[in-house]
Order: structure tokens, then sequence, then C-alpha cells
């Protein structure tokens, strides 16, 4: 046990290693959204959710940056946390998914993803991140 102990110490590159697996999803999900400014309204994407996914299309990859770099960490975990929950809402009640269903793929990924930044709320960035040398957080 003293091993497990031991790995207290390396704490911050953990929250690194989560800060960066966790921007990098939100840098490809929002890059493919990129397109969408490209695309009419229509019956399948009306005007009102192509405006949504327009604005996660910049939202998602600034949050990724600002993770990268542990800059204002906690409020970017915030703010992708909300996006995370809009995401199961979307799954979950509009999208009828449930969580898995043998190997199809349901609302697991969301949940893994809203738990990880939910995480970085209340943990920060750590001793490796910009809030650490510019804010001391």
């Amino acid at each position: 046990m003293s091993f497990f102990a031991s790995l207290h110490s390396a704490q911050d590159w953990g929250l690194l290693v989560l800060r960066l697996v966790v921007a990098a999803t939100f840098l490809a999900h929002g890059r493919t959204k990129w397109g969408m400014w490209k695309q009419k309204p229509s019956d399948k994407m009306p005007a009102s959710m192509l405006n949504i996914v327009r604005l996660l299309s910049i939202c998602e990859p600034l949050g990724g940056v600002a993770l990268i770099v542990g800059f204002l960490t906690q409020l970017a975990a915030f703010g992708l946390a909300i996006i995370m929950l809009g995401a199961l809402n979307l799954q979950i009640r509009t999208m009828k998914k449930s969580y898995m269903v043998g190997e199809k793929v349901g609302w697991e990924f969301e949940l893994l993803i809203f738990g990880a930044a939910f995480a970085l709320i209340f943990t920060g960035g750590g001793a490796i991140s910009l809030d650490h040398a510019w804010f001391g957080l």
C-alpha cells in the first residue's frame, strides 16, 4: 500500500493527464462541428439547433485549449461540464438511448467526460498549469 500512498506526491501529473485527455476530446469534437457554419437550416437541423452547434464549435475547442495550458481550468471545466449535461440530456431524453445495450454505444461516453470535467471543477489544474504559475491555484 505504500506504493499507492507514494503516488499522491505525483497527483499533479495525474491532473495534467486528465486535463489533456478531456481537452483532446473537446478539441476533436468541437472541430467536427466547424462544418456546420456552411450548413443551412433544414428539417433535420432546425435553425435553433444549428445555432447551438455553431456555438459549441467555438466553446468546445476554447475550453480544450484552456485545459491544455491550465488557464482558468475550473471555469473551463465548469463550462464543459454544462455542455456534457446538455449532451446527456439529448442522448437520454431526446434520442432515448440506453446507458449501453450489448455492443451498442449509449451515453456512457458522455457520462465519463462529464465526470472528468466535474472532477476538474473541484481539483483545479494542479501545479503543472498556468493557474498555479499565475494565480497560485
